[in-house]
């Protein structure tokens, strides 16, 4: 493939319906993962807009106490750098549309729709990748998150930064909603794309997230970048690229040949966050040991902020993984500080663990 003629710079500003995004870097949503300070921690690397983890509309329709108070929270601190989005899923218009007004009213800048989660037990509800075999279904889902939107705009809600929801004439009923898709279910499947079209001529939408790869494979496999390209083309509307994108060369590249409107960064920041920072500030070298114990440090403060020591201490084994590899340990210590970070019964443990690798420096919040 040779690169598009249309292809500017991740560090350009664009728009997202109403929405003014500083840079084409954004957070993937990270299922169990993207709560508000995963998002804040790739704001303050450089990411220009941020995804939540995905939610279910059916959990926020019925009220449930954990998925509005705590996965549906927003920190001020994250929109200071750029808007922040809530990923719904779920099969049911109504159900949808309920989830979509309740997020509209939240202080989120943009409401995302996951069509392309590929997991069993997200699709065996009839949700996201499974709605690639019912375009009719995703449409009206869609359409139904677009419409609360609107009229959640009409009402008086209010986005994320206190500025009316609806600054640009043609969104005017409030924030912008998108959707994520897979290219189709099974290899050589491009449902994908022919939903695209539908989704935004048919239901509103804003924007695609496109993830090149079917639902079958799941991350494996190399992504198809000559179809998005097709898309971006033919799309009226900002294509975004996710799936695969974990080095920053290669998201480069992948920008400039596809043309997409921006690239979404999702497993490749997992433990790396100065992958937003080599593709938006310019970052070259990697991260020293004791940059890595003290972006550990940073999370260990917000996962208790959050969470509360006794949560956080659970929550935060599946993170260490991520980052401990990038301390330049013998193999040996490696497997023995891995090891004692999935057993450390406080955090004052696993601090004192990964203190005996550096001295954290000073991070701002």
């Amino acid at each position: 493939m040779e690169e598009m003629a249309n292809a500017g710079s991740l560090t350009d500003r664009w728009t997202l319906g109403p929405l003014e995004v500083p840079n084409r870097v954004m957070l993937a949503p990270l299922a169990g993962i993207g709560n508000w300070f995963v998002r804040l921690q790739a704001k303050r690397y450089g990411a220009g807009m941020t995804v939540s983890e995905m939610l279910s509309s059916h959990a926020i329709h019925y009220g449930n106490k954990r998925t509005c108070t705590e996965m549906l929270r927003i920190d001020p601190r994250e929109q200071d750098a750029g808007p922040v989005s809530i990923q719904l899923f779920g099969e049911d218009p109504q159900m949808m549309r309920s989830a979509a007004a309740v997020v509209a009213r939240s202080g989120a800048d943009a409401i995302d729709i996951n069509m392309g989660c590929p997991v069993i037990k997200v699709k065996k509800t009839g949700a996201g990748a499974a709605l690639l075999e019912h375009p009719d279904r995703a449409v009206a889902v869609a359409r139904a998150a677009v419409e609360a939107a609107r009229e959640a705009g009409r009402a008086g809600g209010a986005g994320g930064n206190g500025s009316p929801a609806h600054p640009n004439p043609a969104y005017p009923g409030g924030i912008p909603v998108t959707v994520k898709l897979r290219s189709g279910l099974r290899p050589g499947d491009h449902s994908g794309f022919d939903l695209a079209h539908r989704l935004v001529e048919e239901a509103g939408v804003a924007a695609i997230a496109f993830h090149p790869r079917s639902a079958a494979v799941q991350h494996k496999g190399p992504p198809d970048y000559e179809l998005v390209a097709r898309l971006a083309q033919t799309l009226p509307a900002p294509v975004i690229l996710t799936g695969g994108l974990d080095e920053a060369d290669q998201v480069r590249q992948a920008f400039a040949l596809t043309g997409v409107e921006a690239v979404m960064l999702a497993r490749g920041a997992l433990g790396n966050p100065w992958l937003f920072a080599q593709l938006v500030h310019g970052r070259e070298r990697a991260p020293t040991p004791d940059e890595v114990v003290a972006e550990l440090d940073w999370l260990i403060d917000r996962a208790v902020e959050h969470l509360g020591e006794v949560r956080a201490t659970r929550f935060l084994r599946k993170f260490y993984p991520w980052y401990v590899g990038r301390l330049g340990l013998p193999a040996a210590s490696l497997r023995r500080l891995k090891e004692e970070l999935q057993t450390a019964a406080t955090l004052a443990h696993a601090r004192a663990l990964l203190e005996r690798t550096g001295r954290p420096a000073a991070l701002v919040v």
